[in-house]
């Protein structure tokens, strides 16, 4: 994602409606001027979401009127007051964090970890020859590492384009985030000892030993609480907030922008 480059700004100007909250106009240079806080590949896009924000800003700070909150207040104070008032956020109950843990045991394990070595025979994704080179030479090196007639390291050290050569091909420990998914995927899979079978990934082929595996282990229900606690008052709070905001936009009136939210807070 870039953002949309100095200038650009200006570009969208007559291109789109015109932006009202009830009869207050959003104007061009606002929009054009916000922009900047919202990176798109299109400008279209950076356009909308400039425009939506400013949007969203408008209904809470004509809400703050109705409110009757005191103008002395500056405009973030006053929109935070607005959201304090006006939201209705249960705490999520136990029985809602308990349903939760259950229901998504995956979440709660800690991180299988793995000590990888590997032996990496290079070629750039593009070159379809020397991957195929590559590959005959990875079977070679495998089916001698498997018969016994060549020892890891020394095979890593002599024909290896990882740095890890100068450790015997030892990539330390690793768990899941650390390595390219197309590496990550099948390895973490893998019990411990070589692994009879290539492994490809953008950087060329892999022959992987895995040398030791700490499984993860389920997290008990009292040591993740916290964490659901907090994922699940934020998902509530993220639907109140689109749902007050459909409110405000039906009673005042909004023009020229889709107030449709994601899954995610939009004021910044």
């Amino acid at each position: 994602m870039q953002l949309i480059p100095t200038g650009e700004a200006d570009k969208p100007r007559n291109q789109f409606p015109p932006v009202y909250v009830g009869e207050t106009l959003i104007h061009e240079d606002d929009i054009a001027r916000e922009m900047q806080h919202h990176p798109a590949e299109e400008v279209a896009e950076a356009w909308h979401e400039a425009a939506r924000s400013l949007v969203i800003r408008q209904l809470l700070l004509q809400q703050a009127e109705t409110l009757q909150l005191p103008e002395s207040m500056d405009e973030e104070d006053r929109i935070a007051r607005v959201l304090e008032l006006e939201l209705n956020v249960p705490d999520p109950s136990e029985e809602d964090c308990e349903r939760f843990y259950a229901a998504n045991p995956a979440r709660f394990r800690s991180p299988t970890l793995m000590a990888v070595s590997h032996i990496l025979l290079a070629a750039a994704p593009d070159d379809v020859e020397e991957r195929i080179r590559q590959e005959e030479v990875g079977r070679q090196l495998l089916s001698s590492l498997i018969d016994g007639r060549a020892q890891f390291a020394p095979l890593a050290k002599q024909y290896s384009a990882c740095e890890s050569r100068h450790q015997g091909g030892s990539l330390g420990q690793i768990s899941k985030g650390q390595t390219v998914e197309e590496f990550e995927r099948p390895v973490l899979s893998l019990q411990e000892g070589l692994h009879p079978e290539l492994i490809e990934s953008r950087y060329g082929w892999h022959i992987v030993r895995v040398d030791q595996r700490i499984d993860g282990q389920q997290l008990p229900y009292e040591h993740a609480k916290p964490q659901i606690r907090q994922y699940l008052s934020e998902s509530v709070t993220r639907r109140a907030f689109r749902q007050y905001l459909q409110v405000l936009a039906a009673e005042t009136g909004v023009e020229g922008v889709d107030l449709e939210l994601p899954d995610s807070p939009l004021m910044q």
